[in-house]
């Protein structure tokens, strides 16, 4: 029997993570990340689809190729957060909950960072966690989706 599965999605420049800007980001690469991740959601009994692009239409149209197959996503936006109407309306059209993680606490930085199309509609936002942010939202859509 296969487990449930979910997204794990990373916007632009997340491909950096752990070069770019360290003194911010902190050294964690994605590839660190993604075996938190990993582990983590295998410990509760999850699969995980680990992606990141720089490209808006090609991160909508692997969302879209999930549709019905995913049981939520945990996802980093990255810069889409603040500009990206259309991926908010793709992660809703898939309809399964969704978490928004961020490295930083983007509340600290600035102004243009303090708005998201995405938190709203999310089941948690975690910002200011650093890598672990993302297994949170692994553990947040765990426990949503147990009841």
């Amino acid at each position: 029997m296969s487990k449930p599965l979910l997204l794990i999605l990373n916007g632009p420049n997340l491909n950096f993570l752990g070069t770019r800007e360290p003194h911010i980001y902190g050294h964690e690469t994605l590839a660190d990340v993604e075996k938190l991740v990993r582990a983590r959601a295998d410990e509760l009994g999850y699969d995980v689809d680990f992606f990141q692009t720089n490209h808006e239409g090609v991160m909508l149209d692997h969302i879209q190729s999930f549709r019905g197959k995913a049981v939520g996503v945990v996802i980093n936006p990255g810069a889409w957060t603040h500009t990206s109407i259309a991926l908010r309306d793709c992660l809703l059209s898939i309809d399964v909950p969704f978490v928004e993680v961020h490295v930083t606490n983007v509340h600290k930085r600035e102004p243009f960072r303090h708005h998201s199309y995405l938190s709203d509609v999310a089941e948690a936002v975690i910002a200011g966690a650093g890598v672990a942010g993302w297994s949170f939202g692994v553990d947040v859509l765990a426990k949503k989706l147990k009841k």
